[in-house]
């Protein structure tokens, strides 16, 4: 993943366990991109995979989100924001239960191509006991929430 080696990620949380990655170029811009991505009042109308987000996404602050993995029953977690960088980069981390059970630090960075394209980079970095044990369902359902987001938010945002 050549992105992550640009990136600094300030305040990164997880930097070993599993990783699962995606992106997507979407046809619009990275103020574009941003407005729709963090317009969590339109997800139920057009994101299948988060559901939900509400609360205050300012860094340090909890909020709770709905996904719905392909394939699973849906869960509320109640993660807290480590970035909110405008039209560059959203990020929280959240646990199941107690930390290092199964914690989950999950990232979404804007790429501006220069060229009024926008790279979306979609990924989530894992780390617990539990992790071993869930690996299909995060190669599996998890990997297909993150792409099918993904052409979502394309179709969404190339839209306006």
């Amino acid at each position: 993943m050549q992105q992550q080696s640009k990136s600094k990620f300030s305040g990164q949380k997880i930097k070993k366990g599993k990783q699962l990655y995606t992106s997507i170029v979407i046809n619009a811009t990275p103020a574009r991109v941003w407005s729709v991505l963090m317009d969590f009042g339109k997800y139920p109308e057009w994101n299948p995979f988060i559901k939900s987000i509400s609360g205050n996404v300012m860094p340090g602050e909890q909020i709770t989100v709905m996904i719905c993995p392909p394939g699973q029953k849906g869960m509320q977690l109640k993660p807290l924001i480590l970035q909110n960088e405008a039209e560059k980069e959203f990020r929280w981390i959240g646990s199941l239960m107690i930390p290092y059970l199964f914690d989950g630090e999950h990232t979404f960075l804007l790429d501006d191509n220069g060229n009024g394209t926008t790279t979306f980079h979609h990924f989530e970095h894992f780390r617990g006991i539990l992790v071993p044990l869930l690996k299909k369902m995060l190669d599996v359902n998890t990997k297909q929430g993150f792409e099918q987001m993904n052409a979502a938010l394309k179709k969404q945002a190339e839209q306006g």
